[in-house]
């Protein structure tokens, strides 16, 4: 007997399910889904990871339910992303497979809105939407919710952290007050919790503990590496296991893009997946990753959302999350359908304590591996090389070409002319800028506790994530007041109410100085060297740069003139959470002899 039948499926849909290839049900699927297809329907809640297999738990109920001599939405499904809404229409419509008479239609923003709203004429009793579409289609009155009897909150979490409240309040008002509600998330915040008293009666609750059950296949791991190198490291992952498939995430549009160019134009095959694309770039950036078109997405955390690929071998991490919630939902892209993943994160050596922490919430203990070195991977990429040499084919049009250089090289016997073609490979290897070395950031102390010798380069700013400033404000303010061309500022570390970072050593002499007598709302900016006399408790205040009248905000000032060119990078114009970060930031985490066995990440 299928599994599933022991749920209170039909077997109608049970026959769906074995074509499917659904063998068995996850933990969330065992225990929501007999809840939701109760006599009385009721409020849902269920708290599960990414990956555990929602849209089953909540999908396979609904197919169940949905009347379908009724042509109106009875069921709505909101999702954050248009990439999970998209996800969760298909797998609603191989679900209903064997009824022809169950609709389920997807809209979300990005796509042509005329072909939406003519497809919403149609009969549709399962509606999948993000919620800013939504409300535009409900206010050109292209969508009623009149009839609909279930409202499904997917990733709610995510919802919210994407902005969605007042979009949710909105469309939820203009549903009926006889319907349920099914909440589904990876986390229960404060503000998921005010969505469960005001919309929600008695809910039933199931949480699963599905990062347990995840972490079994999956290896998580840390390089300790200072900012600036973390893309040549990254380059060596690649080089050394030209197998590896897998996301890097990072934290901005702007990064992830930049990322994607630099390692696109050194010949990696990846592509940016963000925002700013539009919804046929990020269509068709998804279906080459998919068909493994290429080796690795570089990807925000939004954007990444409804990705569904099972054969993943890695999730990098440019940067920790500021959320470490995020960790999980990241993590979990690697290491389905039963195979083993590994999750490696790219920090510097003032972010153990975060690591430490991220390590007692989720309960998983990180390992720290090396940066491979040029040896290590310098006879794989030579032996790639003249495998690809060898099979390039001859170009007819060489033979003149050929004519030319052969003078050239007539002093050089074979064996010469070979290792000048090798040698010229080997500095493509090695690279510009100094990254042909130890690419690891070692602690200089035995335990967390001790500080490392302070670096001669080394500055921290008086202002930090509390000020309402992200790293780029701090950037541009660095930049700004000293004069230094901003790809001179390196291994930014933002903490609560300070801002560590380096300069490039010849631009130190004399650097701290530059802001002297510089104010900020009537309070001292202060840059010193990093070192023990200079770690006071440090003033809070923004940067605020406006125009210096009236309605150009604060500014700043030195010596009572004011200074400004009108942009605003201040809390007026963006908030960032508290990333948890200590003010006294310690050590990266040692372990590196206690773990010391290598293994291939």
């Amino acid at each position: 007997m299928n599994p599933f039948s022991k749920l209170g499926l039909s077997p109608q849909v049970i026959e769906v399910l074995e074509k499917l290839g659904f063998e068995q049900p996850t933990p969330i699927q065992e225990q929501a889904i007999p809840m939701l297809l109760g006599n009385n329907p009721t409020d849902f809640i269920g708290l599960a990871q990414t990956g555990t297999g929602k849209t089953a738990a909540f999908g396979l109920p609904l197919v169940e339910l949905i009347d379908t001599d009724n042509r109106n939405i009875q069921a709505l499904i909101m999702a954050p992303t248009r990439e999970l809404g998209q996800q969760t229409a298909k797998q609603l419509v191989s679900f209903a497979s064997n009824d022809r008479k169950l609709n389920v239609e997807c809209v979300y923003g990005g796509a042509n809105i005329s072909a939406q709203i003519k497809a919403m004429k149609g009969p549709v009793q399962i509606l999948v939407a993000t919620p800013g579409r939504l409300l535009d289609l409900m206010k050109r009155k292209a969508v009623r919710l009149d009839d609909v009897r279930y409202v499904v909150l997917d990733e709610a979490d995510e919802m919210l952290n994407m902005g969605f409240k007042e979009d949710i309040d909105e469309i939820l008002e203009h549903t009926p007050e006889q319907r349920v509600t099914w909440l589904f998330s990876a986390t229960m915040p404060k503000e998921i919790r005010r969505i469960v008293k005001k919309y929600m009666e008695a809910p039933l609750e199931v949480h699963i503990n599905a990062e347990q059950k995840t972490n079994e296949n999956i290896s998580h791991a840390y390089v300790v590496t200072k900012a600036s190198n973390k893309i040549p490291a990254l380059r060596r992952f690649l080089d050394v296991q030209p197998d590896m498939r897998g996301i890097l995430f990072c934290r901005t549009r702007r990064e992830t893009q930049q990322i994607a160019d630099d390692l696109g134009d050194m010949g990696y095959s990846v592509e940016a997946l963000h925002g700013e694309l539009s919804q046929g770039q990020r269509d068709a950036v998804m279906k080459r990753f998919k068909t493994r078109s290429m080796q690795m997405l570089i990807a925000t955390d939004v954007a990444a959302r409804g990705i569904d690929v099972n054969d993943l071998t890695h999730v990098l991490h440019h940067t920790l999350p500021d959320q470490l919630e995020s960790y999980t939902h990241r993590s979990g892209r690697t290491g389905r359908a039963g195979k083993t993943g590994i999750s490696l994160v790219f920090i510097n050596s003032r972010e153990g304590r975060k690591l430490s922490e991220l390590e007692k919430k989720i309960g998983v203990t990180f390992e720290r591996v090396e940066v491979p070195n040029i040896d290590e991977i310098q006879d794989m990429r030579m032996e790639r090389w003249a495998q690809q040499l060898i099979k390039t084919p001859i170009d007819e049009r060489s033979g003149g070409i050929m004519e030319i250089v052969k003078e050239k090289f007539e002093a050089l016997s074979k064996e010469d002319l070979m290792l000048r073609l090798i040698s010229s490979q080997l500095e493509q290897l090695i690279g510009s800028g100094g990254h042909g070395g130890d690419l690891n950031e070692h602690p200089g102390a035995s335990s967390r506790g001790e500080r490392k010798a302070a670096k001669p380069n080394r500055f921290f700013i008086n202002v930090g994530s509390m000020d309402g400033l992200d790293r780029n404000d701090i950037l541009y303010f660095l930049s700004d007041i000293s004069g230094v061309n901003r790809k001179y500022f390196t291994d930014l570390s933002l903490q609560k109410n300070c801002t560590f970072f380096d300069v490039d050593m010849g631009h130190v002499p004399g650097f701290e100085t530059r802001f002297d007598g510089i104010e900020v709302d009537g309070r001292a900016i202060r840059v010193n060297k990093d070192d023990d006399d200079t770690r006071s408790e440090k003033p809070r205040g923004a940067y605020s740069k406006g125009r210096g009248g009236s309605n150009g905000g604060g500014g700043y000032s030195k010596g009572g003139s004011s200074h400004g060119d009108g942009r605003s990078s201040g809390p007026s114009q963006r908030r960032n959470s508290d990333s948890g970060a200590s003010n006294r930031p310690r050590g990266a985490k040692d372990g590196a002899s206690s773990r010391g066995k290598k293994k291939s990440y």
